[in-house]
């Protein structure tokens, strides 16, 4: 039987060198969690907060992001909402 972890704090915990590959997280607060040389490939995340999240130096090939709210996201400096409206507008043409 897979280890279970319920109704714990592990707030200010370290995870050094750690598997947790196939793990399930439900509802678990991340907030002002930091991730450093994290593979999340083929990961799926739903019904997630990321107001304020920053992610840099990122391999965000292949990702996919559907129903969301874009409001104040940026990509490079640029508006997401802004990139959006540029592409509708084109593709109505």
């Amino acid at each position: 039987m897979p280890p279970k972890t319920e109704n714990a704090d592990l707030s200010n915990a370290e995870f050094l060198n750690t598997r947790l590959s196939s793990a399930t997280f439900n509802d678990v607060n991340l907030s002002a969690a930091r991730f450093v040389n994290v593979n999340l490939s083929s990961s799926h995340l739903e019904d997630v907060n990321l107001t304020g999240t920053v992610i840099s130096n990122a391999n965000c090939s292949h990702m996919s992001i559907s129903d969301a709210c874009y409001e104040g996201m940026r990509i490079n400096g640029i508006l997401v909402t802004d990139l959006l409206n540029l592409h509708r507008s084109q593709s109505s043409s």
